[in-house]
């Protein structure tokens, strides 16, 4: 979706159109539930902390100006959210994986069995090579390869300059490659 269309459905959901404010839940809860199991690593934490952070949003909704980028705002949100629970529970991410019913299917049948095998071996070295990162490292990667942030949006979340989300990134896919390859793993 494009950010003229998410801030028109903005636009109408601040007159209080209610379908509107749905439209926005219907294109972002994946997306938010998605990142905020990366982060907590609890598919029920994840489940909360979307939900509360589309209940902010409706809260704030009147505040909202098109400066930048939707998503950049509702991210921001889950980050803040999704940070807290971390720092309050006193637990980093358990898993990393995403939930079954949004997990990639490996078990397609036009693979080769050793092809599946060794992808299902690289998609655990890549989850233990998360769960070994700081939470810094892990929420920038995260923030870039899963859910796909351009870096200017990745800057606005983490209210920080491009340059500085650069040298994380670098330093996160370094840190993380060192990991898989502890782990056995070959990167390329």
């Amino acid at each position: 979706m494009n950010d003229d269309s998410d801030w028109n459905t903005v636009a109408r959901a601040q007159t209080g159109d209610e379908t509107a404010f749905a439209e926005l839940v219907r294109r972002y809860q994946h997306r938010i539930v998605q990142f905020c199991y990366r982060m907590t690593g609890s598919a029920q934490d994840a489940e909360d902390l979307a939900q509360e952070s589309f209940i902010r949003l409706y809260r704030h909704l009147h505040r909202l100006t098109p400066q930048a980028k939707f998503s950049t705002y509702l991210y921001g949100i889950a980050r803040n959210l999704a940070l807290n629970a971390v720092r309050d529970t006193g637990r980093r991410a358990q898993t990393i994986a995403p939930p079954p019913d949004n997990a990639r299917d490996i078990r397609s049948g036009d693979r080769h069995p050793d092809e599946l095998a060794h992808l299902k071996e690289m998609d655990a070295m890549i989850r233990g090579g998360l769960e070994a990162l700081s939470p810094a490292h892990r929420e920038i990667l995260v923030l870039r390869e899963f859910n796909g942030l351009d870096y200017d949006a990745i800057a606005r979340i983490l209210r920080c300059r491009k340059g500085t989300v650069r040298s994380r990134l670098a330093r996160a896919r370094e840190q993380l490659r060192i990991r898989i390859e502890q782990a056995g793993g070959n990167v390329v």
